[in-house]
């Protein structure tokens, strides 16, 4: 049998693809476009869209197994296409996967999916969603994770796992938007307190997604439940942040704009952006300010105890890993 990685090409399905690769798993990726490095590694390649069910029931085909991974990230956009792509595309997928008789299918979500607006400190499992979302991302895929959720029974088994701002050599996303805001000056801290995050380095991401998957497949009593995913070692932003600017030399961000200022100025600008239909991503927005103006770390307890979840690599180590390819 063939295991299925959606999204496959990108940055942490391209972890997933690796790990499995090197156990000697037959892997089948599915994304927009093909990828010359997957072909190297011997992975099978399906083209085609997370909307469209054929393309969807293509590459099922066959499968015991589904990694979904795939989605549409961000903090702006048409809700219609975050919709599309976050609800619609993992609706298709779990509909083919059932139908194709996949067994194990694990969900890669976000621990913004309970993220309100404000502190979140050793947070878990028992967190609800919140009445109110400030962007479409998180609003689509807590909408797609309930329905993973409410999907898993003895026919098909699924897991939701969220992991927390993932980085590490590689990284096309948080990385260079943080290098790109610093080198043109455009980069501040939102409020003077230091907060507290957590972040995750992408091998033991892939890690806890095969991990999970092996629990799914002995029996574990994980199914329909979801998971924090992180390195368990909360840092200070600011902190971090600025030491991964050192290593491209870049000088630390000390300057810093009033939380409420920002809240203000990123409502205004949506305001302009969606009044006069703007489509590049505003300069500030609601849900950035509330990610770098508040503490966000979860307890990792859970997925430690039912599939034996344990990082491999430091936050020091994947700094070191990170440096080498600066």
């Amino acid at each position: 049998m063939t295991v299925l990685v959606t999204g496959g090409g990108g940055f942490l399905g391209g972890a997933i693809v690796r790990q499995l690769v090197a156990r000697g798993v037959v892997v089948r990726s599915f994304t927009r476009s093909a990828y010359s490095w997957l072909g190297e590694l011997g992975v099978e390649q399906v083209q085609g869209h997370l909307e469209k069910f054929e393309d969807v029931e293509r590459a099922v085909a066959g499968c015991d197994t589904v990694f979904h991974v795939a989605a549409k990230a961000g903090v702006w956009g048409k809700y219609d296409d975050y919709y599309a792509t976050n609800v619609v595309g993992t609706k298709n997928v779990l509909t083919a996967s059932r139908a194709a008789g996949v067994k194990q299918f694990i969900y890669t979500s976000t621990p913004s999916v309970v993220h309100a607006g404000g502190d979140i400190e050793n947070g878990d499992e028992s967190l609800p969603y919140p009445k109110k979302y400030s962007a479409e991302y998180p609003e689509t895929k807590a909408n797609a994770e309930r329905f993973v959720m409410q999907s898993s029974d003895d026919q098909m088994r699924t897991v939701s796992l969220r992991p927390h701002l993932i980085w590490g050599p590689g990284d096309p996303h948080l990385i260079p938007r943080l290098l790109a805001k610093a080198r043109a000056g455009k980069l501040r801290r939102i409020g003077t307190r230091e907060v507290k995050v957590d972040v995750s380095y992408v091998d033991n991401v892939a890690l806890a997604h095969l991990q999970a998957c092996d629990a799914l497949a002995r029996g574990a009593n994980i199914g329909g439940r979801v998971y924090f995913i992180s390195n368990g070692e909360p840092v200070l932003l600011w902190d971090f942040l600025n030491r991964i600017l050192a290593q491209h030399g870049i000088a630390p961000v000390t300057r810093a704009v009033p939380r409420w200022l920002a809240s203000s100025v990123a409502t205004i600008i949506e305001t302009l952006h969606r009044l006069f239909r703007i489509q590049s991503e505003p300069a500030m927005t609601k849900f950035v300010v509330e990610q770098l103006s508040t503490s966000h770390w979860y307890n990792i307890a859970a997925a430690k105890r039912d599939f034996g979840y344990e990082p491999t690599v430091s936050i020091e180590e994947g700094l070191c890993r990170l440096s080498a390819k600066a």
